[in-house]
């Protein structure tokens, strides 16, 4: 039986590693060559001789900021969560380990080239060095990183291909105790569920006042997901941006040269293949492929878990098909899940990316194929711009439907390789002279026109339908005549709600309908909205009514799902035909209840429904009404808001508090010598005790960008202090 992760299965008393003096001398050393300089907004710039050193600062610096959030990541991804926090994470760890563990981790550590190599030593010794100059800090598990742990989180995106594994369904399957798992009914799809989402603006050098390509970095992730950094070194590593808490590479930025962005592709990149599996004389499983009775793949594996002050153990035997592991049964059948899992090329393409000189050598390093779940919208110092969907698509044969389950038993709905980056959706200096991709269709990124021919691609390869970000930002972006900085960033900031030009019309003929009425909040509330411009203001009474409605009656029209649905992630649809005018009144009358049972008045303006609030440093928040906070104009990015904050109401409060949306948004605009603009959520420190952890708030839910500071000049003359790691 192979242990999940061996290297921790050992009693908890034993875990604490001691650094020995030879790996404290020579991490001492490095330190004295590596400087880190904080400027005004406590924002680290890095200093190495080389990448590794500078790696070496990044990782020590993240953990100055929120240690706590990268242990997480790493309990995660390396399969260690009940090791940390008990036996209710034994099937997060199996799910892990259904791909890799710490065997194979090394083995792909020690097979990586050389310089990788030295970038994940410098990566674990500089958190090490952490550990170690920071004896007050208490890992809730790992007390010491290893170099091959990155191939373990490989990808930056926020949770990784793997969290569409359901693991009640594991735990269902696998352990034949618990009770069966049934898919949920009435499914609505991803795309009209999802809050959450991205946008990426490229404008191209002749739309620009300056003649310098624009680029808009705006990434829709969990608040203080991602740290923001500047990372330089004297081998040509000069890069600027977001990194997920924990790794090594700067996941959305630019440097001199260019910029990228990426936002969350519909390009399907994972299949759930159903296998006729039936067990043989000799007690083993085989499975059907074509006139084939292939042998399942069968491993024992035991899962470690505290239990108390105690470890334990759970025993399983996992099963894999060529298809990939199994993760549950479907109909009477196994059902196999087939996703990338490629850690060492996809790495080799994260970092090398940061240090991309322009169009030609970034499309060099999408040639590497491993961005699986994400799109990229790119500009650079030359004035180009460009866009692709996708990175990591499989080919298939294109007469099949590959939306839902996939036969397994069928040959010839097998991957058959991967696409070639010549094959996938992709843009380039659209002569309308800008492009846009906001987690909707790619056909439709550019102006009318001047967009790819979705007859030229297989369905699979933009699956994508449209969304109201999407159609506002193409009206933004074709609205103005000449860009620079400025407008760009007005254009991110643009208040129009775009769902309600549909919605609230349909309310209204909703209302004629239904006469007469005898609640006359409800004729009141029907005149505000009709009079409303549908822009978002934090002083807005109707923006309260409408959203508060439209989530009410989308919820009931959830439960009504129809062929027609599938086609569109417009949700005007499900209101318009699957609502009656009646239960819309209702639920107008019902908003208006609620309102005045929260607030005293249904007349409340939106500011003081929709708050942003950081109480603390905690990885899971929590909110008080009776605490400070301060109010949001802009919404969910269901309604079209490009400017996104969502959330919702928790346990004990009345006002909604925003969780996720708008986290790093920069605005560059390339040239000889760049200039940009950025905002984060709240602050850099995740330490309740630093001026730095919430002093960027007030101009985050203003909508307001601060300069970035990226040539030396400008971050010593802003400096707040210099140091060395361990000083």
């Amino acid at each position: 039986m192979r242990y999940f992760l061996l290297l921790f299965a050992l009693p908890i008393q034993l875990c604490a590693q001691n650094f020995t003096p030879e790996e404290i001398s020579q991490w001492e050393t490095r330190a004295q060559q590596v400087e880190i300089i904080r400027d005004n907004w406590g924002i680290p710039h890095i200093y190495g001789p080389t990448d590794a050193d500078a790696v070496f600062g990044m990782l020590y610096a993240q953990c100055e900021d929120d240690f706590p959030r990268i242990e997480e990541n790493y309990l995660f991804s390396t399969g260690q969560q009940a090791l940390s926090d008990g036996e209710d994470y034994i099937y997060h760890d199996l799910r892990a380990r259904l791909w890799m563990d710490s065997t194979d981790a090394i083995q792909m550590y020690q097979e990586a080239p050389e310089w990788l190599r030295d970038l994940c030593d410098a990566f674990a010794d500089g958190i090490n060095y952490y550990l170690h100059t920071h004896p007050e800090v208490e890992p809730r598990w790992i007390t010491r990183f290893q170099p091959w742990m990155p191939f373990t989180f490989s990808e930056g995106s926020i949770g990784g291909d793997i969290t569409r594994v359901s693991t009640d369904r594991l735990a269902a399957f696998y352990d034949k105790s618990r009770m069966s798992y049934e898919e949920p009914k009435d499914i609505v799809p991803d795309h009209l569920l999802a809050p959450m989402g991205s946008n990426g603006f490229a404008v191209g050098k002749r739309k620009t006042t300056e003649g310098k390509a624009l680029l808009l970095i705006n990434p829709h992730v969990s608040f203080f997901f991602r740290t923001e950094q500047q990372v330089v070194s004297e081998e040509g590593l000069n890069v600027y941006g977001a990194a997920t808490w924990g790794q090594f590479f700067i996941y959305q930025g630019f440097n001199e040269n260019c910029g990228w962005m990426h936002t969350s592709s519909r390009a399907d990149a994972i299949d759930e293949y159903l296998e006729e599996v039936t067990q043989g004389e000799d007690g083993r499983y085989y499975y059907r492929y074509g006139e084939e009775q292939r042998l399942v793949e069968q491993e024992e594996v035991s899962i470690p878990y505290t239990d108390g002050d105690q470890i334990k153990e759970k025993a399983f035997t996992i099963y894999r098909t060529h298809h990939g592991p199994i993760i549950g049964e479907q109909d009477g059948k196994w059902l196999a899940f087939r996703m990338m899992h490629r850690p060492t090329d996809a790495l080799i393409q994260d970092f090398q990316r940061t240090k991309a000189k322009g169009y030609r050598s970034f499309r060099k390093t999408m040639q590497t194929r491993t961005n699986s779940s994400n799109n990229t919208v790119f500009a650079d110092s030359k004035g180009h711009i460009a866009y692709w969907h996708g990175n990591y698509i499989p080919k298939r044969n294109p007469s099949f439907d590959y939306s839902g389950y996939v036969d397994g038993s069928d040959p010839n709905q097998d991957w058959s390789g991967l696409h070639e980056l010549k094959e996938m959706v992709y843009l380039h200096n659209p002569k309308n002279g800008w492009l846009q991709n906001c987690n909707a269709t790619p056909y439709t990124a550019a102006a009318e026109g001047h967009n790819p021919n979705p007859e030229e691609y297989a369905t699979y390869i933009a699956p994508d339908k449209e969304n109201f970000r999407g159609i506002e930002a193409r009206r933004i972006l074709g609205s103005i005549p000449s860009y620079n900085l400025d407008s760009l960033i007005k254009a991110a900031n643009t208040p129009r709600l775009a769902a309600f030009a549909t919605l609230i019309p349909d309310l209204e003929a909703a209302f004629e309908s239904t006469k007469p009425h005898q609640d006359r909040r409800i004729v009141s509330a029907v005149k505000l909205l009709s009079s409303w411009d549908h822009n978002y203001s934090v002083s807005s009474i109707p923006q309260a009514i409408a959203i508060t409605w439209a989530e009410k009656v989308l919820n009931m029209s959830y439960g009504r799902p129809s062929e027609e649905v599938a086609r569109t992630s417009l949700f005007d649809v499900w209101i318009r035909d699957y609502v009656t005018a009646e239960e819309k009144i209702a639920m107008l009358k019902e908003t208006l209840d609620e309102l005045e049972e929260n607030f005293g008045n249904w007349q409340t303006p939106w500011g003081l429904i929709n708050r942003y609030q950081r109480l603390d440093g905690e990885i899971q928040p929590h909110f008080d009404d009776n605490r400070p906070s301060m109010p949001v104009a802009f919404a969910s990015a269901h309604w079209g808001s490009i400017a996104a904050f969502a959330g919702g109401t928790h346990e004990g409060s009345k006002k909604r508090y925003g969780r996720h949306g708008n986290s790093f948004v920069a605005a560059i605009s390339f040239g000889k010598r760049l200039k940009a603009r950025a905002i984060v959520t709240g602050g850099q420190s995740g330490d309740p005790r630093s001026p730095h952890f919430n002093d960027q708030a007030k101009a985050f839910c203003n909508g307001e960008f601060r300069d970035v500071l990226f040539y030396r000049d400008e971050v010593e003359a802003q400096q707040e202090k210099t140091y060395h790691p361990g000083q």
